[in-house]
């Protein structure tokens, strides 16, 4: 396999020196939809730090709900999907319905099935969340959590479902160090890095994160990776509601320094994704630089599909799900 990729590119960077932050928070939350939160929460750490803001404990926390949940809707569709791949459908019905049941709560908790418009430069742009809501998000997560525990129990009893998982597409621990993998591929690969525990943002510092780690490599470890992630981002979601502290959602930013610059790094589902601006004399966006986690990971799968049948190569693929348009930009 040679990936050949950048037919999506559209000039995205380019276009943020054309906006206001404020608008290119809009614009980061469209990078790459299934990160709409990830991509968006970077963009604005960056502005936050030029500005010198500290975001309100309450919207910090909250950011944590709100990315987990992104995580968790996206790592039910690929455990689905993956095993799809394998011939075994009736696992991705169930998946597509709990994640419906996510995708469903963040509509209620916002407005927006992909949480976007909630996340701004300086904290959270929406009504607080009732006593009701809350209970909503922890009834809903423990719920979706304990059917997709009974999905994946079905899969890995399924020995059709697990000769296609096990041994298939090996990515080595060498050569992902070697290509730099991220995110999940890395840690399916016996990579020990999580940005959320090693580079803590928003109020991942004051939480218990977990990190899981397989060492196989293969389509089996990228998959459970998934399902241990769910599982823990749960946890979290538990956590942050039930240690979330009182007080404003949102510290204003009336202007940023000129010729200021500033990185912001999150931990999106795929993996790291960073975002560095470089603020113009005018107060506006000079330079834009932003890094998908799949810029990392399309060389990795290459090799990962190397000594594999042809009808493998869409279940090696799925078990990675890298974004075209967050590597194209």
């Amino acid at each position: 396999l040679e990936s050949r990729l950048f037919f999506l590119h559209k000039g995205i960077e380019k276009l943020f020196e054309s906006m206001s932050f404020a608008r290119g928070a809009e614009l980061a939350e469209r990078i790459s939809g299934d990160s709409s939160v990830a991509h968006g929460l970077a963009f604005c750490m960056a502005v936050e730090r030029c500005a010198g803001v500290d975001v309100p404990k309450r919207a910090a926390y909250l950011r944590v709900v709100f990315q987990e949940l992104e995580r968790l809707y996206n790592h039910i569709a690929d455990v689905g999907a993956i095993c799809t791949d394998t011939g075994f459908a009736v696992a991705n019905a169930h998946a597509m319905r709990l994640r419906e049941d996510v995708l469903r709560l963040n509509e209620r908790l916002v407005g927006h099935r992909l949480l976007r418009g909630a996340i701004v430069p300086g904290g959270l742009a929406i009504k607080d969340l009732l006593n009701t809501q809350i209970a909503d998000v922890l009834n809903t997560v423990w719920r979706v959590r304990d059917d997709l525990d009974e999905v994946v129990a079905m899969a890995l009893n399924n020995t059709l479902v697990l000769d296609r998982l096990h041994a298939t597409g090996i990515l080595t621990n060498r050569t992902a160090r070697d290509l730099q993998v991220t995110g999940i591929a890395a840690r399916a690969s016996g990579i020990d890095a999580d940005t959320r525990r090693d580079h803590p943002y928003a109020a991942y510092g004051q939480l218990n994160v977990r990190v899981p780690v397989f060492q196989e490599g293969d389509v089996w470890a990228r998959m459970m990776v998934r399902v241990e992630e769910v599982r823990e981002s749960v946890k979290l979601i538990v956590q942050a509601l039930g240690d979330l502290p009182v007080g404003e959602l949102l510290a204003p930013i009336s202007s940023l320094p000129p010729e200021s610059s500033a990185f912001g790094l999150v931990e999106g589902w795929r993996g790291p994704i960073w975002h560095w601006i470089v603020v113009g004399e005018n107060g506006m966006p000079a330079r834009v630089k932003v890094k998908d986690p799949s810029f990392s990971n399309w060389p990795a799968l290459n090799y990962a599909i190397l000594n594999n049948i042809v009808p493998d190569f869409p279940l090696c693929n799925k078990s990675f799900n890298l974004s075209y348009a967050g590597n194209d930009l």
